[in-house]
């Protein structure tokens, strides 16, 4: 919910919070029950369940009847991700593990599904493959590139503006840019995928807003969470996390599709690498 809360209109978003707060009141609610409590209609209801992933009302009913049956139960872990400069080390581990397992979890439930087998499409019969994130999306980038060169498959990733956009400029039908940016409105990521976007590549946007300015220049948007902030884990942390399973969702289902040619490559990487693991005899 809060993940697709942005794309949301106002009188839904109002359906999704007070799901969100209450998920028991709720689940007690018939759906003229939740349009009167929240101010709407049935249909921005029964739309709000839709867009969360659900075929009608009756199905999120379920659903927060279960959830709320979980938390009633005690087996919902009793932490939340707000750390405190004095935590002990294992308070700060175990918000922090129930706050990634909350990242993946919203990451999940919000993926488009249609446009990540679009997207793996279009990785699959890449001539070429360009990668653009900085900072820590950068990172992610990388992690991406290095994937998709180890089953064979051509891919550069750019964390270098200027170099990202001369690249860019290379790309036509047939090819594949990809850009990552939490925010939907990094500049020097979304400079590159558009002009990707202008000589005919197929382009892709990972990011946490998909109604931000990347959207506009990506053919296919795959939605990570929006996870809260705080003073000592920056929106860079969860990004980092939700843009990572984004991530390996595309290589693992890339190389099932290319599973003939992509088993070999990876084969001949972990040999070529495998004397560097192992230890030195003399």
């Amino acid at each position: 919910m809060r993940t697709l809360a942005p794309s949301m209109t106002r009188s839904m978003q109002r359906v999704a919070e007070a799901v969100a707060g209450d998920p028991a009141g709720c689940a007690a609610l018939t759906v003229t029950g939740l349009a009167e409590l929240t101010g709407t209609s049935e249909a921005t209801v029964v739309r709000t369940a839709r867009l969360l992933g659900y075929p009608g009302y009756r199905d999120l009913r379920l659903a927060l009847a279960g959830l709320a049956a979980q938390q009633q139960s005690g087996r919902a872990p009793s932490v939340t991700a707000d750390i405190a400069v004095d935590d002990p080390v294992a308070d700060v581990v175990a918000k922090l593990a129930y706050d990634e397992q909350q990242t993946l979890a919203d990451t999940a439930a919000g993926l488009d599904t249609v446009q990540l087998g679009a997207a793996v499409a279009a990785l699959a019969a890449a001539r070429r493959i360009d990668i653009y994130g900085v900072g820590a999306s950068g990172l992610v980038a990388q992690d991406l590139g290095q994937k998709l060169l180890r089953i064979g498959l051509v891919a550069h990733a750019h964390s270098d503006p200027h170099l990202a956009v001369t690249n860019a400029v290379q790309l036509r039908s047939g090819d594949v840019a990809i850009a990552i940016t939490h925010s939907g409105s990094t500049g020097d990521v979304i400079e590159p995928l558009r002009v990707a976007f202008d000589h005919g590549a197929t382009t892709v946007a990972i990011t946490g807003r998909p109604d931000g300015p990347v959207a506009q220049y990506a053919d296919h948007v795959l939605t990570t969470s929006t996870a809260r902030e705080s003073e000592l884990r920056p929106a860079a942390m969860s990004s980092r996390t939700s843009q990572l399973l984004v991530v390996d969702c595309l290589f693992t289902c890339v190389t099932q599709r290319t599973y003939e040619t992509a088993a070999p490559a990876l084969a001949a990487s972990y040999e070529a690498l495998a004397h560097r693991h192992s230890p030195r005899t003399r």
